[in-house]
């Protein structure tokens, strides 16, 4: 097996930066410890930079089966893996949806061939598909999802649906159900009051007033209620406003929460302002809303009301954005860039190196069952990330890697950089170059 020794990093886990020696012996941590005298095939000098565990996003759209002209399980990983995302939890908002077992577990299959992180899917639920699931079949999912299905019709949210969401919190009560939170009612009606007050054609602007804060909260309150009655399992996905991050609660051991919450990078990165310049290219469902929503989020975030930080990553070609309002999909690639934006934050005071590791690869691990990855640990699989913060570098057409070949942050300056990316002991991006061979592992709940 393959040894590889680390030294003269600032080691990034478990709250505390400490310089320390790494060693890694086929795809499993070894060693973590001063000075480490062992033998090695390959020495990694990390002359003082940072080392995180790999990045484990817990909501991504990587469009394959059936969407891979917008991008698919090698490109997006790619572009992950410059990110320093070594594993993805991927949404069943495919062709076709992910709505059975068989298709579920192709999923697996297909990324098993192009997949250049570890990966995971989510199991998609409507109002009736899940009941003739067993605990068995249910075992090893990471957590049954809603998410992204609404996009083949409404009626596809189970927050319109409380009484179907208890009895599924009820059969499966130790599984993360993990919820889209808006109400579909009350969207329609604001966005039939836009097309009437604009003639049809509503400006971007609009898009927090028409998936607004109300519709937000209606659903999550609904949720939250429909868990805490059951004693269900609940993760309410990419939570958007001030109003609901005040839903969760702060005082809670995370080992202890049954009502968990993320928070998506663009949430803490843009507001309603920013509609006026970037229009499209931050449409997304829910609505990016107002800076004292921005605010808030951080306010939970640092709070630990928000447990975890994800992008949502949702490519779209570039013509799919263009049109008007209502012609514009919803959603945008982030993968690429969302650890650098976090570290920016850090850069700018705004938060801890321990804590973005916290929210980004510790919390995604705990919360969905992976128990040897998200921490650097002996025991732990060797997925990891060399950060250099004091490296300039610029968002530019020629350095993106997603296949739709855009990105909201274009033009935009970071001060940190993702010199390269290790998954299960394996440098899959190293000082500029790739080995672009599969070392990605599948992912399954271990608890």
């Amino acid at each position: 097996m393959k040894k590889t020794l680390l030294i003269n990093c600032n080691v990034v886990s478990n709250g505390m930066i400490e310089q320390q020696d790494v060693y890694v012996v086929g795809d499993t941590i070894e060693k973590v410890g001063p000075s480490l005298q062992v033998p090695a095939d390959d020495h990694y000098d990390g002359a003082g930079r940072y080392l995180l565990p790999g990045v484990i996003d817990g909501q991504v759209h990587f469009r394959d089966p059936g969407l891979t002209h917008k991008g698919d399980l090698f490109t997006e990983s790619k572009a992950a893996i410059a990110g320093g995302v070594t594993s993805i939890i991927d949404m069943p908002n495919t062709v076709p949806n992910v709505l059975t077992l068989p298709i579920w577990k192709e999923k697996y299959d297909i990324a098993a061939q192009k997949c250049l992180t570890n990966f995971g899917f989510l199991l998609g639920i409507g109002q009736h598909n899940w009941k003739s699931w067993t605990d068995e079949d249910i075992a090893p999912m990471l957590a049954l999802t809603d998410d992204g299905l609404y996009f083949s019709g409404k009626g596809k949210l189970l927050a319109q649906f409380p009484e179907e969401l208890g009895q599924l919190m009820t059969r499966f009560p130790h599984i993360p159900i993990a919820l889209h939170c808006e109400d579909e009612a009350l969207i329609e009606k604001n966005l039939e009051e836009q097309r009437a007050l604009w003639n049809g054609n509503i400006p971007f602007s609009q898009h927090h007033l028409i998936r607004s804060t109300e519709a937000c909260l209606l659903a999550t309150q609904s949720c939250i209620e429909v868990a805490k009655k059951t004693g269900g399992r609940l993760h309410v996905l990419h939570v958007t406003s001030g109003a609901e991050a005040k839903l969760f609660d702060a005082f809670l051991p995370f080992e202890q929460k049954r009502i968990t919450a993320e928070v998506c990078v663009q949430n803490l990165l843009f507001c309603s302002d920013d509609y006026a310049h970037l229009g499209a290219q931050i449409k997304w469902n829910p609505s990016i809303k107002t800076k004292q929503d921005r605010d808030e989020l951080w306010e939970a975030l640092l709070k630990d009301k928000i447990d975890i930080i994800t992008t949502d990553h949702a490519p779209h070609l570039w013509e799919e954005k263009e049109g008007g309002y209502e012609q514009a999909i919803s959603g945008a690639p982030m993968i690429q860039h969302s650890l650098n934006v976090m570290v920016d934050f850090y850069l700018e005071g705004r938060i801890s190196l321990e804590q973005i590791v916290q929210k980004m690869c510790h919390r995604p691990a705990q919360l969905y069952g992976l128990k040897d990855r998200g921490f650097i640990a002996e025991g732990m699989k060797a997925d990891l990330v060399i950060l250099d913060t004091a490296a300039e570098w610029t968002v530019g057409k020629e350095n993106l890697l997603y296949q739709c070949g855009w990105s909201p942050l274009e033009g935009k300056t970071f001060r940190n950089q993702i010199k390269a990316t290790c998954v299960n002991g394996h440098w899959v991006y190293r000082d500029g170059h790739w080995c672009t061979e599969l070392y990605g592992q599948p992912l399954r709940r271990e608890s």
